[in-house]
């Protein structure tokens, strides 16, 4: 049983699939608290691997993505190759690289949140990302060029913080688009979902 906090079908908004169609599997509970978290991952419900992959399968997209919270408190290696065998899709992860990821994820993301204030400072232990997403809130950002799951493939995306506050929300863009536009190694990511008004 595994606690699922919502299953559901949109457009990747973040990162480098944004527009791809793709079946979220959000997990319930995460090992870190960031103030700046835009989704309630607590409450859910347990779910057999078999009610789960029933949901997956009533979406054509060629794409799950496992999220949270932060799945890898959930998943392993034969949950992923049971979804993919039983699904034909394959299996992306969004996770803040504190916990090892499963071998057989097709790609992982990875959203460090180390060196960010108020959070508190967990290792980053992932041993591979192939993109790794950072939330823009002004810290040091030539830390995550040192993080060891980055490899000479990993692209590097940069994203505006998000918050309630338009003024605030504003400028967190503008600063976010500059750093990008200053050092080019980064990508920025936005949350196109939000600008489309989707899941």
């Amino acid at each position: 049983m595994r606690k699922i906090n919502e299953i559901f079908y949109s457009l990747q908004g973040e990162g480098h699939h944004t527009g791809f169609p793709s079946v979220f599997v959000r997990f319930s509970g995460c090992n870190l608290s960031c103030p700046f978290c835009d989704t309630d991952h607590t409450p859910g419900i347990f779910m057999t691997d078999d009610d789960i992959i029933r949901a997956v399968n009533l979406y054509t997209a060629g794409w799950i993505v496992l999220t949270g919270g932060e799945p890898c408190l959930h998943i392993d290696n034969d949950f992923v190759r049971m979804l993919k065998r039983t699904t034909g899709k394959r299996v992306a992860v969004e996770t803040n690289g504190t916990l090892p990821v499963p071998a057989d994820i097709d790609w992982v993301t990875v959203s460090p949140k180390c060196g960010i204030e108020g959070i508190e400072p967990l290792p980053v232990v992932a041993d591979r990302a192939d993109e790794i997403k950072v939330v823009d809130t002004g810290q040091d950002l030539e830390q995550y060029f040192a993080l060891p799951c980055r490899g000479e493939k990993t692209l590097m995306y940069l994203q505006p913080c998000f918050v309630a506050d338009e003024k605030q929300r504003q400028a967190n863009r503008l600063r976010t688009v500059s750093r990008v536009l200053s050092d080019p190694r980064w990508t920025l990511s936005v949350q196109l979902h939000r600008f489309l008004g989707i899941p």
